[in-house]
């Protein structure tokens, strides 16, 4: 157990974890049976840490293969009572597991939270992007999507637009057992496409999404820009019809090019709006140009 520990002592503790990590060697965040995940890394390191169990949940179930730059997850400690120990500060966490947590994976951020506090219920929008580079790179193939073929990003973003609302995106679902009676309706908050060098960049942002709809979103978009598919069937896709020709799921864009960018949460008190969405995206976006693969 680390030193320099609070003086104050409660039966239940709970903090908020920000964290990033490469998700190449991962089966993705959910913790799985003779499998590794991150929440299971996340969890071995913590419970090391306080010499017991603890409840650790995440704000989006990462697929495998998937990234985050900024994954949210709640870190709750009960101890049993009469336990005199004090408990430590937020800094002391973050050291300590980091110092116990594989290369690829680290905490970026550790802050006291109220015991009611769900990194998964609580958030009010995520947002995701998705990088595709158009060009062979030696560097960074393991954060991006290599299409060889030029494409139409103008008939893309254009698409891309189109998101923004609300949709049945029943077409870009796929069968989630955990979840069966999850409504496929979504509202997206943003959605874009932007080009910096080589690389093209999609964002999204939205009140929640259902299982492998980024992927497949972003695999229709790339068939558009391929010219391989119509802006009409895109469209018929986006309003929830079904089309035995539009094979989506075989589209299903690769994991290693998507990252978790961003969880929302409501401000203290205020309200739960677009404009709040949309200022967290932006704060987003400039933190991540940092971990951009560069031309």
């Amino acid at each position: 157990m680390a030193a320099h520990f609070q003086r104050y002592t409660s039966e239940l503790k709970s903090w908020k974890l920000t964290l990033e990590y490469d998700g190449t060697k991962y089966s993705g965040w959910q913790e799985q049976r003779n499998a590794r995940t991150v929440q299971g890394q996340l969890r071995k390191a913590a419970e090391d840490f306080f010499d017991g169990a603890v409840d650790i949940q995440g704000a989006g179930r990462t697929d495998a293969g998937v990234h985050a730059r900024a994954q949210v997850a709640h870190l709750r400690v009960r101890r049993n009572e009469g336990d005199q120990r004090g408990w430590p500060k937020p800094d002391d966490i973050l050291k300590a597991l980091n110092s116990r947590l594989p290369s690829d994976m680290c905490l970026l951020d550790v802050a006291e939270a109220a015991p009611s506090f769900h990194a998964r219920h609580d958030a009010i929008a995520r947002a995701y992007i998705y990088q595709i580079s158009t060009r062979r790179t030696a560097f960074f193939k393991k954060f991006v999507w290599w299409v060889k073929q030029p494409l139409d990003v103008a008939a893309m973003t254009s698409a891309a637009r189109t998101l923004i609302g609300r949709h049945n995106f029943i077409a870009f679902r796929a069968d989630d057992k955990s979840r069966p009676d999850e409504s496929p309706i979504v509202v997206v908050e943003d959605a874009g496409i932007e080009t910096e060098g080589d690389l093209i960049v999609f964002r999204i942002s939205a009140s929640h999404f259902v299982w492998r709809m980024v992927r497949r979103v972003v695999g229709a978009l790339v068939k558009l820009g391929l010219g391989e598919i119509t802006v009409e069937d895109f469209s018929c896709l986006l309003e929830g019809k079904t089309n035995s020709n539009l094979d989506v799921a075989s589209w299903t864009a690769p994991a290693a090019g998507l990252f978790l960018e961003r969880v929302i949460y409501p401000e203290p008190g205020g309200p739960e709006s677009r404009r709040a969405i949309r200022e967290s995206r932006a704060e987003a976006s400039e933190r991540g140009r940092h971990h951009r693969p560069r031309r």
